[in-house]
């Protein structure tokens, strides 16, 4: 598993894919990877990165880094998109036009509680 990991540039080093191996941060078929781990063709696998996981499934079994090219045809990338980020509207001052009156305080002050959850 580390080594399939590794070859298809999903890790950047070696022992990373076995540190996410032994870290439970890489599961085969829905069940616990360890770094001796056999994968084959059909298999998915399913790698915690940075917080987000991604899902794969194995087309091809190499055992040898090759060039990025050659390792994107090594699996399939089911990984979902994740939600479209909303934009918060907040309140801006046109630039150079110095410190808010008492007045403009107000109003920024009433538009920031509006806003607050």
């Amino acid at each position: 598993m580390d080594r399939w990991l590794w070859a298809v540039r999903l890790t950047k080093t070696r022992p990373d894919a076995a540190a996410a191996c032994r870290g439970g941060h890489v599961r085969v078929n829905d069940k616990p990877a360890k770094p001796a781990t056999t994968v084959v063709p059909g298999d998915e696998v399913r790698l915690r990165v940075g917080g987000t996981t991604k899902i794969f499934d194995v087309v091809r079994v190499i055992q040898k880094r090759v060039g990025a090219p050659d390792a994107a045809t090594c699996y399939v990338d089911r990984t979902p998109k994740p939600p479209p980020e909303t934009a918060i509207p907040v309140a801006r001052r046109d630039r150079g036009t110095g410190r808010p009156t008492k007045r403009e305080r107000r109003v920024l002050d009433a538009f920031r509680s509006r806003q607050e959850p």
